[in-house]
């Protein structure tokens, strides 16, 4: 199945549905996911950091046996493989940082924790709550911190229910925009044997 289509159908089969649990929010999962990246349009941001608002929860898609909300589900991680090949690291690495943005911005923002809705607040402890200043330093050496801290605030606001948005289409078209071209192959074929 093309990326796109199983992105499509990742969000056909899972987007309606409500977080729960401690994990409960306002919103449908596909809400979420069109607000985060309505508001980054809004702020103007890169194409692949639009992508990467619209895509930061889909890992919670993909091997979904077997969660509890007393566990890290480690979403930020399970879409990595998909992401990094169709859309490269513009778009992989600000969701592989936005659950270690929440932690840094816990850390270094005293307001930050206070503004958050019960089921980030869950989260984080099971994330590892605060860093340390190690953790800090090391995450604000990453190539992509600035992206992340970005998402992470998108991600925060995009909460709002029956709030207007692009559609799913919308911004299928703007990752088929962004979608990496596959390896070209570049063995001859001479008869049935594959030569280099």
């Amino acid at each position: 199945m093309d990326c796109i289509e199983r992105i499509e159908a990742l969000f056909a089969r899972h987007g309606n549905a409500l977080y729960e649990g401690a994990r409960a929010e306002p919103v449908t999962a596909l809400a979420h996911a069109l607000q985060c990246a309505q508001l980054a349009e809004w702020a103007e941001a890169s194409t692949s950091l639009v992508a990467a608002a619209f895509l930061h929860d889909i890992g919670h898609f993909i091997d979904t046996a077997g969660r509890s909300d007393g566990q890290d589900d480690t979403h930020e991680l399970r879409a990595l493989p998909l992401l990094r090949e169709a859309f490269g690291a513009a778009v992989a690495e600000p969701v592989r940082l936005h659950v270690a943005a929440k932690r840094y911005l816990v850390t270094v923002s005293p307001n930050y924790a206070a503004q958050l809705s019960p089921a980030p607040v869950h989260s984080l402890m099971l994330q590892g709550g605060p860093m340390s200043a190690v953790e800090r330093e090391l995450f604000d050496d990453q190539p992509y911190a600035s992206q992340a801290l970005a998402l992470r605030r998108w991600d925060d606001l995009a909460k709002e229910p029956g709030k207007a948005t692009p559609s799913l289409q919308y911004y299928l078209g703007l990752l088929e925009q962004l979608r990496q071209p596959a390896p070209a192959d570049t063995r001859r074929r001479i008869g049935a044997v594959d030569a280099a």
